[in-house]
């Protein structure tokens, strides 16, 4: 069977049920009277362009609804699997923001008010017997179909906390964006919710609820239903790659730390933002010139995400030469204990006790030293805020750090957009137009010297769905430190062609096959220098290029056999 064909073996309504074999308006009329069609369909046949066009005028029609919009989408793509991502590739910027951060965050907080139809694999803490869950995931698909994960138990969600069963829409839409931005194969991904219950008041509290209205459960209860739900994963799904999303702060490091050398595994939260982090600050010290190894660089969010992308930084500084002593000497965390010193060691997580700095020099201030006093004291070359604390970076704090730098980096990367530590144009007025901003989530350019300044987004989907295709492709055995390390940088150096304007320290997505190629290239070729690959794949660039074009997936409808 050819990359144009695939079985079909259903007819009437429930082909037409089927979203992965629908063709909708498209089905030509052979395929109408073969397949028993022709009293369920209009008379007229649609080319797949046209229906783009029509969903596209019907996507316009909800104006500024966005959650309606998301709605629509969802709906689409339970109906027609090839639409909904030919759709999408056509407007992908335009309609990211609607299937994924940040309106996908009220959309799974709505999620049992407005439920209307399941997507992704629903297992839950009071259903533990291994050989039960071994026939749940038997259910999606064959030991060699699912390829790619994407698990979550829905403790720290986008921001907004612990969602419960909700967060399933989670999964689904990182898997819509493996498919959009890297070509993974939409049948081969498998999006999953742990319900281990929810300590979230409004959904306890709500009849609707669709969860289990128990506590959530943590310690050893937890970590022995997860080690089964693993288990079970590996059994039935042993080429799987699992991509562990939006774990609570106490859970999120911990689990990859002990599953990383399992098997092939990655936490986005904590590796996927660390990587495009430090491409983008890569990216800034390329304008600024000056480099890594000199940079005093605070985090200001020591949470899931400001752990991680504090780690992918002490990596690129131990690559670049420095100890790890000395690499650690170069990272500044603030927290709601203010810069987290060695007088908080009581307090700190185990992933925070390696950055915490001496009492020393801080010793006149009594209380905790607070972002503004720490900018002033340390002289920060690099601010990030991954805290989800809305309007800390004050206007004070903004004007210290413009103070001892020529060209600030500031990084309010806080997601959802109404809980981003500062606005551009406020940081811009407040460092005079001199700093270097990424955001978290896509906002406007803003107006800098007469001129349209474009804001590159800190987005993951620029890093993690390439980093998923490449580990899927080469079948790794583990991720590495290095294999990141390959994706970051290839994020760094992506071609200017591809970039929306020469001053965007990232590109953006309209490119996101071509970035993705780029750095799913990168992966590849360090997996098989450390021998972790497990298929055959060209040593010739030229030709591995080819060979990752020739696996991507395209939304096209394909003739029946």
């Amino acid at each position: 069977m050819s990359e144009t064909e695939i079985k079909c073996s259903l007819k009437g309504e429930a082909l037409l049920a089927n979203a992965r074999l629908n063709k909708g308006t498209a089905f030509t009329e052979e395929e109408r009277i073969k397949y028993e069609l022709t009293s369920r369909l209009p008379p007229v046949v649609e080319t797949l362009q046209q229906q783009i066009d029509r969903a596209y005028e019907q996507y316009k029609s909800y104006g500024e609804r966005v959650l309606e919009k998301n709605f629509y989408l969802s709906q689409l793509s339970i109906q027609n699997q090839t639409l909904f991502y030919a759709l999408l590739s056509q407007h992908l910027v335009e309609m990211i923001p609607i299937i994924y951060t940040p309106t996908e965050g009220d959309a799974i907080m709505q999620y049992s008010d407005v439920y209307r139809y399941p997507e992704g694999c629903f297992l839950d803490i009071e259903h533990k017997d291994p050989q039960y869950i071994k026939h749940q995931l038997g259910a999606f698909g064959t030991k060699d179909s699912v390829k790619y994960i994407i698990l979550t138990d829905s403790e720290g969600i986008l921001g907004i906390g612990d969602q419960g069963v909700g967060g399933v829409l989670i999964s689904v839409a990182k898997g819509h964006l493996m498919t959009l931005c890297a070509g993974l194969d939409p049948n081969s991904f498998l999006p999953i919710v742990l319900d281990v219950g929810t300590n979230n008041p409004k959904h306890r509290s709500n009849p609707q609820y669709m969860g289990l209205k128990r506590d959530r459960v943590h310690g050893e209860e937890y970590d022995q239903y997860l080690s089964t739900v693993l288990g079970s994963i590996k059994e039935v799904f042993p080429h799987a790659f699992i991509h562990f999303e939006d774990f609570g702060l106490k859970n999120a490091k911990r689990i990859l730390d002990k599953y990383t050398k399992e098997f092939a595994c990655f936490n986005d939260d904590i590796q996927g933002t660390g990587a495009v982090a430090l491409a983008a600050i890569v990216a800034a010290l390329q304008v600024t010139k000056s480099p890594l190894t000199e940079q005093r660089i605070m985090i200001f969010g020591a949470g899931t995400a400001g752990i991680g992308i504090s780690n992918q930084i002490i990596s690129a500084l131990v690559g670049d030469g420095l100890s790890k002593q000395q690499a650690f000497d170069r990272i500044y965390l603030v927290d709601r204990y203010g810069l987290l010193l060695e007088k908080h060691a009581n307090v700190a997580t185990e992933g925070q006790k390696p950055f915490l700095k001496k009492n020393d020099g801080f010793q006149d201030i009594k209380d905790d030293v607070d972002l503004e006093t720490a900018i002033s004291r340390v002289k920060p070359t690099v601010l990030l805020g991954c805290s989800g604390q809305a309007g800390k970076f004050t206007e004070k704090a903004m004007r210290e750090m413009a103070k001892h730098v020529e060209q600030p980096i500031i990084f309010p990367i806080s997601n959802p957009t109404k809980l981003m530590e500062a606005k551009p144009d406020q940081i811009d007025e407040w460092t005079n137009g001199k700093a270097l901003l990424v955001t978290g989530s896509p906002l406007p350019p803003i107006q800098r010297n007469g001129k349209e300044y474009i804001v590159s987004q800190c987005n993951n989907a620029l890093l993690y769905p390439a980093l998923g295709v490449g580990c899927v492709l080469s079948g790794c055995k583990f991720l590495t430190d290095s294999m990141m390390k390959a994706a970051s940088d290839a994020l760094a150096t992506v071609p200017k062609d591809l970039f929306k304007s020469e001053e965007a320290l990232l590109p953006d997505l309209q490119n996101a096959r071509e970035i993705s190629r780029h750095i799913t290239l990168a992966v590849l070729k360090q997996a098989r220098k450390e021998n972790l690959s497990t298929t055959e794949y060209p040593t010739d660039d030229k030709e591995l290029s080819e060979w990752i074009l020739k696996h991507e997936w395209n939304p096209t409808y394909k003739k029946f056999v």
